[in-house]
C-alpha cells in the first residue's frame, strides 16, 4: 500500500514522501530543499531510492545534487523535454514507470502550459501534479502557453474524480479567495472556504484535494461553466467562443488583478 507524507519546505512548498508499508525505501517528489528531507530521513531511518521531478523550476529541483550526494544510487526521473541535469531516466508523456522498492507503477501525463515539458506522475488513484494544477487553482504560465495549460488541465479532468491530486504549494486560501471573484454565489465553494480556513487555522495542510471538489469548484477546470463564462466575458469585455478563452481570460484576470 503506497504512504504519502508531506514534507514542508520554503514558506508555502510541499515535497512529497512516497513509501511502502513495512519499507524503509522512499521516494520524494520535487524536493526543492534538501534538509528537511535529510532531516526526516534521518530521524527515520530511511533510504532514498528515487527521486520524481515534474518540471525545471529551483523550487522542485534545488535539493537534488545535496540528496544524490548522501544517496548516489538515486534514481531521479524528471521531464525529457526540459534542462534538469540531475535527472538519471527522462520521461515523457505515456511512459509508465516501475518504482523498485514501492511496488507501485505510475504513468507519466504530459502537462505542458506552467513550463514547455511539464509532467505529472499518475497511479494508486493519485496524481502528483507539481505546478500544473493546485487546489482551487494552477500554475502561472511561465515558458508554456495558455493553450498548453488548459489542455493539460483538461486531461487531468477526465482521471477518475475519486483521484487524489497532491500539487506542490500551499496557495489555496489565496486561489479561493479568487475563485470567489469568478462565482461569488457558489455554494460548493462558500463550503470549501469555509473548510479550507478551519484547517489552516489549526496549521494543517489543504492538500491532497479531491479531484471532484476541483471539478465543483476550482475555476479552472470550469470553462465550460455558465457561471465562469459570464465572469470571464464581463473581464475580457467581449464575447468568448470556447473553453480555451475562457480559460485565458480567466488567468489573465487573476494574474493582473489578484496576485
Amino acid at each position: 500500500m503506497l504512504m504519502v507524507r508531506p514534507i514542508p519546505a520554503f514558506d508555502d512548498n510541499y515535497i512529497w514522501l512516497l513509501q511502502s508499508q513495512d519499507s524503509s525505501m522512499v521516494y520524494v517528489v520535487d524536493p526543492g530543499d534538501e534538509a528537511p528531507v535529510l532531516e526526516l530521513l534521518r530521524q527515520e531511518g530511511l533510504e532514498l531510492e528515487g527521486i520524481l521531478i515534474t518540471h525545471k523550476h529551483g523550487d522542485h529541483t534545488g535539493g537534488v545534487v545535496e540528496l544524490l550526494g548522501v544517496w548516489p544510487q538515486a534514481h531521479v526521473y524528471g521531464p525529457a523535454n526540459e534542462p534538469v541535469a540531475t535527472v538519471t531516466q527522462q520521461v515523457s508523456g505515456g511512459d509508465r514507470i516501475q518504482l523498485p522498492g514501492l511496488q507501485v507503477e505510475f504513468e507519466v501525463m504530459d502537462v505542458t502550459g506552467h513550463t514547455e515539458g511539464h509532467v505529472a506522475y499518475y497511479g494508486e488513484g493519485v496524481l502528483f501534479c507539481g505546478d500544473t494544477l493546485f487546489a482551487a487553482g494552477c500554475g502561472r504560465v511561465f515558458s508554456g502557453t495558455h493553450d498548453q495549460l488548459h489542455r493539460s488541465l483538461q486531461s487531468i479532468a477526465a482521471l477518475p474524480p475519486e483521484t487524489m491530486l497532491y500539487c506542490a504549494h500551499e496557495y489555496t486560501m489565496a486561489n479561493l479567495g479568487f475563485a470567489k471573484w469568478v462565482e461569488p454565489e457558489s455554494e460548493p465553494l462558500l463550503a470549501r472556504y469555509r473548510q479550507a480556513s478551519e484547517l489552516r487555522s489549526r496549521g494543517e495542510p489543504t492538500v491532497p484535494s479531491l479531484l471532484q471538489l476541483e471539478l465543483d469548484t476550482n475555476p479552472f477546470l470550469r470553462s465550460a461553466e455558465p457561471a465562469v463564462i459570464e465572469a470571464a466575458e464581463r473581464y475580457a469585455g467581449r464575447k468568448l467562443t470556447s473553453a480555451a478563452e475562457v480559460f485565458t481570460a480567466i488567468r489573465n484576470w487573476k494574474d493582473r488583478e489578484y496576485d
